[in-house]
């Protein structure tokens, strides 16, 4: 599959969620994300927000066939919607403008303590319902681990990302430390291809991941993988779910359920999830999340 990566513009940003701190901007977006509409999930169009875990163009090409796919099972005109950061998909969550959405595991929880985010079903992917974060450098550094890192440059996803940077800042806590005195610059480049282009590229020294999205890429052929290095992978971790808003409408939840359960079991289904990259979906445990939520209460995230 052939991938359209950005352009970055990087302006100096700390590691820090905190919403009035600078941020990376991204210019010259290869597709505009499609509009956020206050419209309620019971409307004729069935809404599904994709976190952006690839950067918007992708995200499209990867998960419009699954939209459409859900829409003729449940006989709705299906509309993907996209946010710019992981905070604003869980904001159409909460606000109830979409029916059903991708989020990131650390997402996910930050929902499931503010409102009652619910995961629905999550993707199975050669066999195990985990994934895993890569610290990865560029092929020509020499840097053997984090501590090697220490005074350079680092890419992070997104402020809630948990491979794209909580696990960095889980690690980093270990060594007694923060991403603001161990870093001399970080960025938030809002999707993890966009982090392995920084690092391919030699525009930071370095950034973690999520591994699945790396596999992806190597799997279609990218050269981005290539320019880089992995030195270092953390977890396992649950696997990033599908949630809904607690008050969705039940017949929808569990409309949605079975279809996304059941797709495995059609032709038209198992070439959609192929082109993913997913097994099939699989009923969540919520068990498997308590690494994230640790670190999530280490990190200060967690009001619990």
């Amino acid at each position: 599959m052939r991938f359209f990566l950005l352009a970055l513009i990087f302006v100096t940003a700390c590691a820090s969620a905190d919403a009035n701190l600078p941020r990376v901007r991204l210019a010259d977006l290869e597709t505009d994300a499609p509009a956020r509409d206050a419209a309620p999930v019971n409307a004729d169009a069935l809404r599904i927000a994709i976190a952006p875990v690839y950067s918007p163009r992708t995200s499209l090409t990867l998960y419009q066939d699954l939209a459409n796919y859900l829409g003729q099972k449940l006989n709705r005109p299906a509309q993907i919607v996209q946010g710019k950061t992981y905070d604003e998909i869980n904001a159409m969550v909460r606000e109830g403008t979409v029916a059903l959405a991708l989020v990131c595991t650390n997402a996910y929880l930050e929902g499931q303590e503010q409102f009652g985010m619910e995961a629905l079903v999550v993707p199975q992917v050669k066999g195990e319902t985990v994934y895993y974060a890569y610290l990865i450098v560029p092929l020509d550094s020499a840097a053997k681990s984090l501590a090697d890192l220490r005074g350079k440059t680092f890419a992070f996803s997104d402020p809630l990302s948990n491979t794209g940077r909580l696990v960095a800042v889980d690690q980093l806590l270990r060594m007694q430390t923060t991403p603001d005195a161990f870093f001399a610059r970080t960025i938030f480049t809002y999707s993890h291809d966009n982090s392995i282009k920084a690092v391919a590229e030699n525009l930071v020294d370095g950034a973690t991941v999520d591994n699945q999205v790396f596999d992806f890429l190597v799997a279609s052929g990218s050269p981005l993988p290539a320019r880089t290095r992995i030195i270092a992978r953390f977890g396992p971790f649950g696997s990033s779910p599908l949630v809904i808003n607690p008050n969705l409408d039940a017949k929808l939840k569990t409309q949605l359920r079975e279809a996304l359960l059941l797709m495995n079991g059609d032709d038209a289904g198992r070439a959609i999830l192929a082109r993913i990259g997913i097994d099939r979906f699989v009923i969540p445990d919520d068990r498997a999340y308590d690494s994230v939520r640790a670190m999530r209460v280490r990190a200060g995230q967690s009001k619990k």
